[in-house]
């Protein structure tokens, strides 16, 4: 096995970086499958609509679950074994999940499959791990847009797979194609096994101190929270907005999230940028456009092809600030060292998607009591609290955090 120093001098291949964002993008998808499937799902396993919506809960559940508790275990457990359990219970979940009789049954496979998921946050860090300290900015940010294309792309496939065979088969397919990439995994990446013998319950109890001593880690976690949240209320509501203004289809919805793809091509650029230094500039840049995307919103409201378009414009720029703010957070906080890796991304991704199911709620909330004009302010809002926050960031940095 290669050391630690032959690794980071050893540039990763671009086909390793291919399939780990493939990994990542496929093995994320399944918290969001169920987003456009509500209602089908309901109806054939008993929910009624006042619980449908826990279909979704549950499983973030799992997921923030999975963040806290499995993911830290990467600093201790070799990755790739570490990996392939958690696709296993995966593929389990998700065999389950098809087959579900009964409510129980469905929300029990739920909660593993976010459980299991957390193997996509194992590989991010593996991934910068892998790499130089000259190219990891663009490795993650390459990962991270496999990543983040698997959530953008999981609610129109999902809706165009059930139009055909059924809700079910959406599931079904899923854990065939996991199935494949545990094989892959476990057969082409290298072992990494983390030189820490710090037992499980110290690493659980040093969350605690690392998010105390980290300052980085902190603010970074608190930018990508504001920004997830807002992100996480515009799709959270738009559906029913298209339906209510536009009157448009369960198809044209899933043609309108399809349009909103293209905002992770900021995730590399972003990655590439933040090599170079520029990673202060683009943090006030992406929470500066996600702030406009809202804004824009906020004063074109009526439901001609003009305003569609606008709509679409704010769902590209929205994407495109918080997958580029994605990227340098997790470079910042992949620069502090090795050893503390897989907790630090474990802290910062749990955070920032509890900031998530935050806007989520708040989105859903606002719509019913304030229609777009009151959901399109509060959009504003969380991405207007990071800039604030944003503007306390002090230009001198300890040694440590300057690296970002």
């Amino acid at each position: 096995m290669q050391t630690n120093q032959t690794l980071e001098e050893k540039r990763i291949s671009s086909w390793i970086v291919f399939l780990l964002a493939a990994a990542c993008g496929l093995i994320v998808a399944n918290l969001y499958y169920a987003q456009t499937l509500v209602g089908p799902i309901s109806l054939s396993t008993g929910l009624t609509s006042a619980a449908a919506g826990f279909i979704v809960t549950i499983t973030q559940i799992g997921y923030v679950a999975g963040l806290l508790f499995i993911v830290p275990l990467s600093d201790r457990i070799e990755n790739r074994r570490l990996a392939a359990i958690g696709l296993i219970v995966v593929v389990g979940a998700l065999l389950a999940a098809a087959s579900a009789p009964n409510a129980p049954v469905f929300l029990t496979a739920s909660l593993l499959i976010g459980l299991g998921s957390v193997v996509a946050q194992i590989l991010v860090p593996y991934a910068a791990y892998l790499a130089s300290e000259e190219q990891r900015g663009q490795v993650v940010g390459n990962v991270m847009s496999g990543l983040l294309l698997g959530i953008m792309f999981a609610r129109p496939v999902a809706s165009f797979i059930t139009s055909i065979w059924g809700w079910r088969a959406v599931f079904t397919m899923s854990a065939v194609v996991i199935a494949i990439l545990a094989v892959l995994l476990s057969r082409i990446l290298q072992q990494r096994k983390p030189a820490s013998t710090t037992s499980y319950r110290e690493l659980i109890v040093s969350l605690g101190k690392l998010y105390r001593h980290t300052p980085i880690l902190r603010r970074r976690a608190l930018y990508q929270a504001c920004l997830f949240g807002a992100f996480s209320l515009f799709w959270t509501v738009i559906p029913l907005y298209l339906t209510d203004m536009f009157k448009m289809s369960q198809q044209g919805i899933a043609l309108f999230a399809l349009a909103g793809v293209g905002g992770a091509i900021a995730a590399p650029i972003a990655g590439r940028l933040a090599d170079k230094g520029w990673t202060r500039l683009l943090t006030g840049l992406a929470m500066t456009l996600a702030i406009l995307s809202f804004v824009l919103t906020y004063f074109f409201q009526n439901n001609s092809a003009t305003d569609l378009a606008l709509l679409v414009l704010a769902a590209i720029t929205l994407d495109m600030a918080v997958s580029g703010n994605l990227v340098l957070g997790q470079r910042a906080i992949y620069s502090l060292g090795n050893e503390a890796r897989g907790r630090l991304n474990g802290l910062f991704m749990s955070i920032f998607f509890i900031g998530g199911a935050i806007g989520s709620s708040l989105g859903g909330w606002s719509y019913v009591y304030g229609g777009w004009n009151f959901t399109s302010l509060i959009g504003a809002v969380l991405p207007l609290l990071a800039l604030v926050y944003f503007f306390t960031e002090k230009r001198a940095k300890s040694a440590s955090e300057h690296r970002e």
